[in-house]
């Protein structure tokens, strides 16, 4: 029970690391609240947590529903306040230099940065001081890889949010990190199209290329966000935690 007592707010959680990680917090003893865009989802992601989490639906790239949410949290936990936040709500796809359209470019940027930045600008108000922020960052901030610029300056983004927001809420006590996965084997590779037997085979291409010899598990990520989110890392500020299968190391 290391976050006994604790409240947590997930964004995108409805499938992957954020669900994986929402059902972790409640086993942990957290109080949780998730979002997503998609209505349907979040009663599937509800009824599979068992129904004892918070859930808002919210799109990151609307700046109303973001204040919308931290409304709901502020109304929900009350005076508790918010003791963790998991940035999580992001999109992944290829971005080749010479074929990608500005909407797709826009949308990578609308997600993952613009949408973060004005999450947390929303829910930190409500965050309790000494709260802990953990952004869902990628391996791919710190190495170069063809096809995916446009993705890993987003991710780049992330990672220099946290160095920043940790500088600018320090006064307050609240310490913002960073988690950047690898190759995890979770739905956002649908996000690319193609048919399951193309997807499964770029999943088999990309695990030949990972140190480790396989793609990650979301529950692994899971742990380090945990781990991030408890006492345990009260004294990391800024700082990120890679797993990748040695993908970015070796």
């Amino acid at each position: 029970m290391r976050l006994k007592g604790k409240t947590a707010l997930i964004t995108g959680a409805t499938s992957g690391i954020g669900l994986a990680t929402a059902g972790l917090f409640l086993r942990e003893g957290a109080q949780v609240a998730i979002t997503g865009r998609d209505p349907a989802r979040l009663e599937q992601a509800s009824a599979a947590l068992g129904g004892s989490v918070v859930t808002i639906q919210a799109d990151v790239r609307v700046r109303e529903d973001l204040q919308r949410m931290a409304r709901v949290v502020a109304e929900e936990f009350g005076d508790a306040g918010l003791d963790i936040f998991f940035g999580n709500a992001g999109i992944a796809y290829s971005t080749p230099l010479l074929s990608t359209d500005e909407g797709r470019f826009d949308e990578l940027m609308a997600v993952n940065v613009k949408g973060l930045f004005f999450s947390m600008q929303a829910i930190t108000p409500v965050l309790r001081d000494g709260a802990s922020v953990i952004l869902n960052s990628a391996w791919l901030n710190a190495v170069g890889m063809g096809g995916f610029s446009a993705l890993a300056a987003t991710k780049s983004a992330v990672r220099s949010f946290a160095r920043s927001w940790s500088c600018e809420l320090m006064d307050r006590k609240i310490r913002v990190n960073a988690v950047s996965p690898g190759a995890i084997d979770t739905p956002i590779f649908e996000l690319e199209g193609g048919s399951s037997e193309r997807l499964e085979e770029t999943k088999r291409q990309l695990a030949l290329r990972i140190p480790a010899h396989r793609l990650g598990e979301a529950g692994e990520i899971a742990q380090t966000v945990l781990f991030l989110a408890s006492d345990e890392s009260r004294y990391m500020l800024g700082a990120e935690i890679v797993v990748d299968g040695g993908f970015s190391q070796l």
